[in-house]
């Protein structure tokens, strides 16, 4: 990927920081340190400490305190720790400190998703979409992030930072990669808008979700095809849309990327096209992954993100997944923590959304009949609306 790449970076072990605030109790804290160790996994990298902190703000200089950042050096050193990873951004000067105390690649929340999305990509227009999202967040932190200029030109690992003349080249090839890259993704884009429109009469349904919530193996359920799945966050980069035939009525179902907390705001802009099938969809089908502690807290970041592409005025689905692994969990208490039964979440959320919403495995195919009705159903309104005299592949007859 040109001049900045991470390619010949091959971190193993890290050690991942977070802070505690007012807004991020220890609870909260630790749920996205889960979360920031499962994108460590999926990036290929082995989690051997967690750093916490209580703060009110982050420290304006080294994101912690000094004191802490010590701690972190000596476990560093005596570890063979490769990597260190927060879990908030970096400022471009957070970065440049902590670099020079740690000796270490440095990595935020964000640099961490990019990564993970550019060893994802698969087609030419993912790849573009990640290499612009990248460069344009690197450009402003390019005086920390000299490692990897560095190691990609073999250059001696002289911590402290490269001559400015160097930085200053830098940046201006970036700037010259970034408006070429805008002007290919500009051309990709009215290819896309174009290849949407020539889909025909036929209505286009959006699975939309958190990463890993299941939402390719429900796509492979219900289109019969195969679709990459795995248990990985940002297993599905490039969208993919299948024709899907429920009864007498063929429609197009698309398989999007998986939201997640904190998406770097230079992937929302890159992946627009991607995100222009949830837009352009007449029906979202919303897929929650009820077995996870925090589904509710991924429910509301899905919402939030659908309203910030401006896609929530459309007929939505709400479907929970994965219930043969919320039975295995089970209702139980534990101290304070006390969880509700599946009946009981069932109960709950069906009064809040007035029955629009199922609870089904896709795994296991619990249910999935069912949703197949619901669909046809809300798929049939859309189609008899849009396409009046439209046929269907054949009459039902009573």
């Amino acid at each position: 990927m040109g001049d900045i790449n991470s390619e010949n970076i091959n971190p193993t072990n890290a050690v991942i920081v977070g802070i505690i605030t007012q807004k991020q109790t220890p609870e909260l804290i630790k749920e996205y340190l889960d979360e920031l160790e499962f994108l460590a996994k999926t990036y290929g990298v082995k989690t051997k400490k967690r750093f916490t902190q209580r703060l009110e703000t982050p420290n304006t200089a080294t994101f912690v305190g000094k004191g802490r950042l010590d701690e972190i050096r000596t476990y560093v050193k005596a570890n063979n720790i490769d990597t260190v990873i927060f879990d908030d951004d970096l400022s471009p000067s957070q970065l440049r400190n902590i670099e020079k105390i740690l000796e270490v690649l440095i990595l935020d929340r964000s640099l961490l998703i990019l990564e993970i999305f550019q060893q994802r990509a698969q087609t030419s227009h993912a790849k573009t979409q990640v290499e612009l999202a990248r460069y344009q967040y690197l450009l402003p932190r390019l005086t920390n992030m000299w490692t990897h200029l560095e190691r990609q030109r073999g250059g001696t690992s002289t911590r402290g930072g490269s001559g400015e003349k160097e930085i200053e080249t830098d940046r201006r090839i970036i700037r010259d990669k970034i408006s070429r890259l805008k002007k290919q993704l500009k051309a990709i884009d009215k290819q896309m808008a174009t290849q949407r429109g020539n889909r025909g009469k036929l209505v286009r349904a959006a699975l939309v979700g958190y990463t890993n919530v299941g939402k390719s193996t429900l796509m492979n359920v219900l289109s019969k095809s195969k679709v990459f799945a795995e248990n990985k966050l940002f297993a599905t980069l490039d969208t993919t849309v299948r024709k899907v035939v429920l009864q007498n009525i063929p429609f197009l179902m698309s398989d999007t990327v998986g939201f997640i907390r904190k998406l770097p705001h230079q992937l929302v802009e890159s992946f627009k096209s991607t995100l222009d099938e949830v837009r352009e969809a007449d029906l979202v089908i919303h897929v929650v992954d009820i077995a996870h502690p925090a589904f509710e807290d991924h429910y509301n970041t899905v919402n939030q993100t659908l309203a910030e592409i401006e896609a929530t005025d459309k007929p939505t689905l709400l479907v929970f997944n994965k219930i043969d692994t919320y039975d295995l969990l089970g209702g139980f208490e534990d101290g304070e923590f006390s969880r509700p039964t599946l009946k009981e979440l069932q109960k709950t959320w069906m009064a809040n959304l007035n029955n629009q919403c199922l609870f089904i495995s896709a795994e296991k195919k619990t249910n999935v009949d069912e949703l197949r009705k619901v669909m046809y159903e809300e798929v049939k309104k859309i189609h008899i609306t849009r396409f009046p005299y439209n046929d269907f592949l054949y009459q039902e007859y009573e």
